[in-house]
């Protein structure tokens, strides 16, 4: 009988922790000897010691009879948890509410079972029952950073706080103090411009306007490439925010007569963002200009930037090319270097020397050696690819050819059997041709060089939550016309139109993609610029060679139902061949 009680019981901690680590009895003993002595946890001592955590999380489960969730990606946390607990304290105790129960229960995980004093705390804060399952670390710490950068900016609490007497004691301070660090580190102000930012990265914001008026600073946020009017701000704070902005980026805050350029770098939990700051005087006062590139939300790869089937074929078929200069052209804001980073990620298998010259550095790419461009220091882009030359590379790509010494060493590089990516602002792709003979370059070299030019324009992606499939009334047939689509041509007999939400900004509109015009250099196209034809021959040309043009891919993200004539008629033009 005593044996076969001894055979139903329960195992212990110490023999879980054997069986889901692989640890031996002996190692467990000293582990746990080690957690007594130092008054921390079994599975923070076992963790430390590069145990991994699922496998001590779920000695843990069974021990303890408690859920074990190892995945919480895509999860949506309830809005009672990020308005209820302080980041802070979810942070330092690892815990975040992952649903909630058909009963109204709280599900909450946590790190470290062990933490029992936490638990109580968190019990006790949140007006619900609450009941808790076990997750690995770095998947709470994720979802907590998630969590808490979509909750509520604090904008309005942060105006709210700058009550008319601390503006006008800031203002005070401003003419009366010499150190005008101390004015821009007000709590105030540093909370508005924190918030601010924080709104702006909340809406996918790419840059943050201060502009000044007479009588306020206005707020403007551009999103999805459209400026929209958000704050606007006391005007006596103008100067004590400008200040702030001017400290942020490392800038002379008692110069205000000429324009500066800085950068700074904040953190929103574990995700990074760049902010490049311009500031340049107007009549009304400073305006200040903040560029946010979130390194955290990009990923770079060919197949997720608008590149439909054929156009993707196409590029990855050329960035393979061992020589030769590819050459992305387009509009500043239009995309390029995203092409042109994917472009270098797909081709980064570690076996090529990859280098890049740019201004600015906007995205560090692992294994691809980068330059930031100085000409203060006469590190300009000539200079640098030609040191480039020096430096045994496989591939070379440098930010942008604005002069025919760049060009000139670039198309030396690709002879030499290199290849070479770049940009150029030229409004479609056979354009580009023409702009580098421009420039002073014989038509031979660019014909024996030049294996691809990429054109591409953004267009906003209708709203995923608003939009609707409908049969086109007659201003959307006229819409349609104006972009070349004929009815007959839709699918189905209809188009997708969006009529704001909240998720959108009420605009119709959430996130971009690329229009894409590519123009490989045939035999036929060498030829003609041999001959130093024009942009419009070249063009027809390759449209005959089966060239897809701007308008012509727009109007098919039209039909597909990714974005609306309007979007497609704003950034091309009408294709006269």
């Amino acid at each position: 009988m005593a044996d076969q009680e001894i055979s139903t019981a329960r195992p212990t901690l110490h023999q879980l922790v054997v069986k889901h680590t692989g640890l031996d009895d002996n190692d467990v003993h000293k582990i746990t000897e080690q957690s007594i002595s130092s008054g921390k946890t079994l599975d923070r001592v076992l963790i430390a010691r590069g145990v991994d955590d699922v496998n001590v999380l779920s000695a843990f489960s069974e021990h303890l009879n408690i859920e074990l969730v190892t995945k919480l990606a895509g999860t949506k946390v309830p809005a009672l948890f990020v308005d209820t607990v302080p980041l802070a304290f979810a942070r330092a105790h690892d815990v975040i509410a992952i649903r909630k129960d058909d009963d109204g229960a709280i599900v909450i995980a946590c790190a470290h079972p062990l933490d029992f004093h936490p638990q109580d705390d968190l019990s006790a804060m949140i007006p619900a029952a609450v009941r808790f399952v076990l997750a690995p670390r770095p998947e709470v710490t994720e979802l907590i950073n998630r969590a808490f950068r979509n909750r509520s900016d604090g904008v309005d609490d942060a105006l709210d706080d700058l009550a008319e007497d601390d503006i006008m004691g800031l203002v005070a301070d401003l003419d009366q103090s010499e150190d005008l660090l101390d004015v821009a580190n007000k709590a105030p102000i540093i909370k508005l411009v924190n918030s601010l930012i924080f709104q702006a990265l909340k809406l996918r914001a790419s840059d943050v306007h201060f502009q000044p008026y007479t009588d306020r600073m206005q707020i403007r946020f551009r999103i999805d490439g459209i400026l929209y009017d958000m704050e606007s701000i006391p005007k006596n704070a103008q100067d004590a925010i400008t200040s702030r902005i001017k400290v942020m980026g490392q800038l002379d805050i008692a110069e205000r007569r000429m324009p500066q350029d800085g950068r700074a770098s904040v953190r929103i939990g574990d995700g990074e963002v760049d902010v490049r700051i311009s500031v340049v005087p107007t009549a009304e006062g400073e305006r200040c200009v903040m560029r946010l590139l979130d390194k955290s939300s990009r990923v770079y790869e060919l197949n997720t930037i608008g590149l439909d089937e054929q156009n993707l074929a196409t590029l990855k078929h050329y960035v393979k090319f061992p020589h030769g200069i590819i050459l992305v052209t387009g509009p500043t804001g239009s995309g390029k270097t995203t092409t042109l980073y994917g472009s270098l990620t797909a081709i980064s298998t570690g076996d090529k020397n990859i280098l890049t010259i740019e201004d600015p550095v906007e995205y560090q790419l692992d294994g691809i050696s980068q330059v930031q461009v100085n000409t203060k220091k006469g590190l300009t882009f000539s200079a640098g690819l030609r040191s480039f030359l020096r430096q045994d590379p496989d591939v070379m790509m440098v930010g942008e050819i604005r002069d025919v010494e760049t060009a000139e060493i670039a198309i030396r590089a690709a002879i030499t059997g290199h290849l070479v990516f770049s940009t150029v602002h030229t409004n479609d792709a056979p354009s580009t041709v023409t702009r580098l003979i421009d420039l002073g370059l014989e038509p031979y070299l660019v014909s024996s060089s030049l294996v691809l030019v990429v054109a591409q324009r953004l267009v906003r992606c209708l709203c995923d939550s608003c939009h609707e499939w409908v049969t086109p009334d007659e201003h959307q047939l006229s819409q349609l016309h104006a972009i070349g689509i004929n009815a007959s041509e839709l699918k189905d007999g209809k188009m997708a139109v969006a009529n704001g939400c909240t998720e959108c900004f009420h605009s119709g509109f959430s996130g971009r993609t690329a229009l894409y015009e590519l123009m490989p250099m045939t035999d036929t196209l060498r030829e003609l610029v041999m001959d130093n034809v024009s942009a419009t021959v070249l063009k027809r040309a390759a449209v005959e060679g089966g060239m897809r043009t701007l308008r012509s891919d727009g109007n098919l993200k039209v039909i597909d139902g990714i974005t609306s004539p309007d979007e497609v008629l704003r950034v091309t033009q009408l294709d006269l061949i």
